[in-house]
Formats: C-alpha cells, sequence, structure tokens
C-alpha cells in the first residue's frame, strides 16, 4: 500500500463545512451516536425514519419534543428503540440551539475551530452534549468532515511506542501532550491530522483509525 493510499482522503475545507446547515450537523451527530455498538449498515438503513421521527433534525423542533413523545418512539418498530440514546436526541438538541446563539451556527463554530487545538472541542461537546463519551466526539468529527486526529487502539500503541503518553490518554493534560505532538507532525509534514492519524495506525497494526 502507498503512503497516499494509507493516508485516506483530506477533511473537507471550511468552507464546506460552513454550508452546513445545524440540522445537517446534528443528523451527522446522532447517527453516529447511534451507530456506536451497533452495526453501523443497520443504522444507515433505518436513518430515513429517524429523519422522520426527529423532524429533519431541527434542532428546534427537537427540543420542544415532550417525554410523552420520547417514549412513544419506543414503540416504532422502524427505528433503533434505545431510551438512552432518544432521550440524549432532546438534549443534545438543546446543546445545539445554545451552542448556535454563543457561535452564530454550530456548523461555524465546527469550521472555525483550530485543528491546532481538537481536543479543546472534543471536550466542550463531551462535556455539555450527552452520549458523546469516548472517541464518539472524534468520529462524529471524522464523520462530518472536519479534520481531526483519532485515539484508537493502534494510534494509541503507536503513540506509546514514540513515547509520546504510557497510557491511553483520557485526562485533559494527557491529550495536550497527544495535541502537541500532532501539532508538531502537522507543522513538519503539511499534512492534515486525520492523514498523520491514519499513517499512525498503520504503523502499528489492522490501520484503524
Amino acid at each position: 500500500m502507498s503512503l497516499e493510499h494509507m493516508m485516506g482522503p483530506p477533511p473537507l475545507p471550511s468552507d464546506q463545512l460552513l454550508a452546513l446547515s445545524d440540522a445537517q450537523v446534528f443528523s451527522v451527530m446522532t447517527r453516529r451516536i447511534f451507530r456506536a455498538g451497533l452495526k453501523h449498515s443497520l443504522v444507515d438503513a433505518k436513518w430515513p425514519v429517524f429523519e422522520s421521527v426527529f423532524y429533519g433534525f431541527n434542532p428546534e423542533a427537537v427540543q420542544e419534543m415532550s417525554d410523552e413523545q420520547l417514549e412513544g418512539l419506543m414503540h416504532d418498530e422502524r427505528i433503533i428503540r434505545h431510551f438512552g440514546k432518544i432521550k440524549a436526541t432532546r438534549e443534545n438538541a438543546l446543546m445545539m440551539v445554545d451552542l448556535a446563539q454563543e457561535y452564530g451556527s454550530v456548523a461555524k463554530m465546527i469550521a472555525h475551530w483550530p485543528v491546532t487545538d481538537i481536543v479543546s472541542l472534543w471536550n466542550l461537546l463531551k462535556k455539555r452534549g450527552k452520549q458523546l463519551g469516548g472517541n464518539s466526539v472524534p468520529y462524529f468529527l471524522r464523520m462530518l468532515g472536519k479534520d481531526t486526529f483519532m485515539l484508537t487502539d493502534d494510534v494509541v500503541v503507536a503513540l506509546k511506542a514514540l513515547g509520546i503518553v504510557d497510557k491511553k490518554p483520557t485526562a485533559q493534560r494527557d491529550l495536550k501532550q497527544v495535541q502537541a505532538a500532532f501539532n508538531e507532525w502537522h507543522q513538519e509534514s503539511g499534512r492534515a491530522m486525520c492523514q498523520i492519524s491514519r499513517v499512525l495506525a498503520h504503523s502499528i497494526g489492522q490501520g484503524h483509525v
């Protein structure tokens, strides 16, 4: 496999991220949440129904859904009936509305967020959202097209081998240390964070990024 093939596609440019509606951003976020622990194709096949029952993922509409409406979705066999994730969708709609008021739009916030401090965006969304722990935020950003590195098992093994960390980084101090290493490689190579992440993963194992 050539190095270029190993790196995979680049992230979306900022202008394309800016062109996304917050409903599109919210849909991708929620799809990532429902994909966690399930076969992605199963979730994707049901997604048109999710779009319908959640009002096209209009955050303003979803935040107004009643408890009875959410409970009613547990009887809808067309969707994945996980009540924790269904409830999180309304709570994340509230977050989307709040962030849009603070930044103009969530798409604008994400598009303008510096990749050299992407771990702070991870932390913001994890703290203010629901069902966005672990690698969920980086996976969501990657699905959306925002440049970000990943901390998959293969990437963590590579970081350990390079002496960047001695365990899976979860504390903010450790994440900042990893960010600093990626920033250095990003500056030296001119490559996107996601591409550097893929190279690290391929250097160790199956290339899970």
